[in-house]
């Protein structure tokens, strides 16, 4: 038994999983492949029972639709695959509804787009959504929202959404189950010499040339922008590893030392969150607090509404603020759930008293600790 796989599956708290659509979904006949899929809900179950919180970004929804909409088995045009991925998403989230229902686990579709994770208030709700139904016990099934998408409809571009995915929830692995077993020094179907690769440590341009060339509907021509996700995840601290996903139950398969290719990252996610917001971002304003909440601070709590004093300048709901003392030293750097605007209304204020002030319920901490940094 590989060890190392165990534990490196074991150690992560938070896990997505990404599965592809020839996984999922018999081209042929247009259907689920249920007991593929009853067999993964039997190890996404056996990974919360061990309490790691587990998301899964999934394709098929347009190979599941065009079969039901009498689509053609050729190329469709953009407004067909539109079309084919609305009826196909009410089929994959009820396939998935079904076989986590079997574990008592809830299920909740979330749709996404490349865009919502680089726009900055899509993306502070799509990660306020997905930690919330984390929180809750769900299971959040995530796709593309190819109904709205036009450039982002192509093969393996859901790796890519996966890995952003992955990067904006602070995930401590990124599971990619593929057609193939992870990273080769070259096509193995053409060379007989190639040679697999168990782990990467940094994506240098000798292991981008080992992707080869995009080929169509093709798992390992995939392996192109499988390598462009394993650079934004171990970017963000996320682990990634490629594998073969064919088999049942695929993650057990992954503990049990099936072969695979490990992407490994040189900080942790927490880790390179806090580096990102120290370092990168220029602070849109500046909260003064009491001596309470800088006492809280230094013990890591997040700062509460009640502790602040003074609210300058401009910034908008998740821009970089610093956190000052009363005399003006910056002793915490953060990105603020609250406008300025609001943020002067609620200062000095309980939480529970936030929804009176501005007529909605929004985050108790002004600003987290997990979007913090003491300086």
């Amino acid at each position: 038994m590989n060890v190392r796989n165990v534990n490196s599956l074991n150690t992560g708290q938070r896990v997505v999983i990404k599965v592809g659509s020839t996984l999922l979904v018999d081209r042929k006949r247009g259907v689920v492949h249920r007991e593929w899929l009853k067999a993964l809900a039997g190890d996404i179950a056996e990974l919360r029972g061990r309490g790691q919180e587990v998301l899964v970004v999934s394709s098929g929804a347009i190979a599941l639709g065009r079969r039901q909409l009498g689509f053609s088995s050729g190329n469709l045009k953009l407004e067909e695959k539109q079309a084919a991925a609305a009826s196909g998403m009410i089929r994959l989230a009820h396939a998935y509804q079904e076989s986590l229902a079997e574990h008592d686990l809830a299920t909740a579709l979330v749709l996404l787009t490349i865009g919502d994770t680089e726009n900055r208030r899509r993306y502070l709700n799509a990660r306020n959504t997905i930690d919330q139904l984390l929180r809750s016990g769900a299971i959040p099934v995530i796709n593309e929202n190819d109904t709205v998408a036009t450039d982002e409809i192509r093969i393996g571009d859901n790796d890519r959404l996966a890995a952003r995915v992955a990067a904006m929830i602070s995930a401590d692995i990124l599971v990619v189950l593929s057609d193939v077993d992870g990273l080769y020094t070259a096509d193995p179907r053409l060379q007989d010499g190639a040679q697999h690769i168990p782990e990467v440590k940094e994506i240098t341009p000798e292991i981008e040339s080992m992707a080869g060339v995009a080929k169509p509907d093709d798992g390992l021509g995939g392996m192109i922008t499988k390598l462009e996700a394993a650079k934004i995840s171990i970017g963000a601290g996320c682990r990634m590893v490629i594998l073969n996903g064919h088999v049942k139950n695929p993650l057990k398969a992954l503990e049990q030392g099936a072969p695979c290719t490990w992407f490994m990252p040189s900080t942790s996610p927490r880790t390179e969150r806090k580096q990102w917001i120290a370092g990168s971002l220029k602070p849109s304003g500046k909260l003064v607090v009491d001596d309470g909440a800088l006492a809280a601070l230094k013990q890591g709590k997040s700062l509460l509404p009640a502790g602040v004093t003074d609210v300058e300048g401009m910034f908008e709901r998740g821009d970089a603020v610093a956190i000052c003392a009363r005399n003006g030293q910056e002793v915490a750097r953060g990105l603020c759930a609250y406008s300025a605007a609001d943020a002067r209304q609620i200062k000095g204020y309980k939480s529970g008293e936030i929804e009176r002030l501005l007529g909605y319920r929004g985050r108790d901490e002004m600003v987290h600790r997990d979007d913090m940094v003491l300086s």
